[in-house]
């Protein structure tokens, strides 16, 4: 377990993963880890690969309860989460889904 995350309540949707201490903007917050697989699914984060196509990782640690917003407090570079922004104990981790990219 990630001793810099936990998992509880989301007022975003169901649970969500938030920062147990501060974290620093540039900061690694974890890693994103699960098996390969070929089709969507609930906590399935889509990673463009080498060939310019997408390759899906269902999530299997804590780091699958990042919830979605539109002005993230991480992103995403590869299966790598970095914080985007300082962020007090207790402060919901979130990523941009790329719904509205096209």
């Amino acid at each position: 377990m990630n001793s810099l995350v936990y998992i509880a309540a989301s007022r975003i949707h169901g649970k969500g993963l938030f920062a147990a201490r501060p974290l620093q903007s540039g900061q690694l917050i974890g890693v994103y880890d699960g098996p390969v697989v070929e089709e969507d699914g609930a906590h399935v984060l889509w990673i463009e690969n080498d060939q310019g196509g997408w390759t899906g990782h269902d999530g299997k640690n804590e780091m699958r309860y990042m919830n979605h917003a539109d002005k993230p407090t991480a992103e995403m570079d590869g299966l790598h989460c970095y914080a985007l922004v300082d962020m007090e104990a207790n402060t919901e981790i979130t990523i941009d889904y790329g719904w509205n990219d096209s």
